[in-house]
């Protein structure tokens, strides 16, 4: 199971917010390079870089701290937030994002999700089906809809979508444990789809468990930030 280090940008540094609130907002590092480069000194090899000033804009803001970390380590990066037109997808990958993660988008503008889907393939696109109450939320969780995430991922997989980060949003930033049933569920409606599990992880208990439910990744974020996972911990899955 790939181990994929969480940092969130607000104004060019790493924070955290709970269940995606903006005013529960908590500062971790005034410079996110440093954090990429602990956690590729640990031996971590990938990275998920989400813009929340672009969330909530619909457009990236923050291309220069992705632009950095991509530069002066070597992680893998999946980038979200705010990449909302070509021009934004274009500018993530000449940043050196690896995979972009399409969430808002996917839901209110499918045919330009699609049409980046077809040009760049399934290997560069990751679904972002995130969720509250098993109901799709979008635009950095500001805003729910009616639509049931099972409905909404199975449509993406017959388009060819093969990796999806779901988040439970009543679990982000609580640290009181992942939606594993929500994981089983989607595993078991999509059994040959990448499955990244996000929001709740709080011990290594949680990821162990994740582990052995061969989900093929988990987004550790807060965990690591607050101690409660290290990432000498960690190591034991390094790549």
């Amino acid at each position: 199971m790939h181990i994929i280090p969480a940092i969130d940008i607000i104004e060019g540094k790493a924070v955290r917010l709970t269940q995606g609130d903006y005013s529960q907002k908590k500062e971790y590092n005034a410079r996110p390079l440093e954090v990429a480069q602990q956690f590729e000194d640990a031996g971590l090899t990938r990275l998920h870089l989400v813009d929340l000033d672009g969330a909530k804009e619909k457009r990236v803001i923050n291309w220069k701290v992705l632009e950095l970390i991509a530069s002066k380590t070597s992680l893998h990066v999946d980038f979200g937030g705010g990449v909302q037109s070509d021009d934004d997808l274009r500018m993530v990958f000449e940043c050196g994002a690896k995979q972009v993660t399409g969430g808002s988008i996917a839901m209110k503008q499918p045919d330009v999700m699609e049409r980046w889907l077809s040009r760049l393939g399934s290997e560069k696109i990751i679904l972002g089906a995130d969720a509250k109450n098993e109901k799709i939320a979008v635009s950095g969780w500001e805003e729910g809809t009616d639509v049931w995430i099972y409905d909404f991922v199975e449509k993406w997989v017959e388009k060819g979508i093969q990796y999806v980060i779901s988040t439970d949003v009543a679990k982000d930033g609580l640290l009181q444990g992942p939606s594993f049933d929500l994981y089983r569920n989607l595993q078991d409606r999509f059994p040959d789809l990448n499955i990244i599990a996000s929001g709740g992880v709080s011990t290594m208990s949680d990821i162990e468990t994740l582990a052995d439910m061969d989900i093929f990744g988990v987004i550790v974020g807060k965990a690591i930030y607050e101690g409660r996972v290290t990432l000498k911990e960690l190591r034991q899955f390094a790549e």
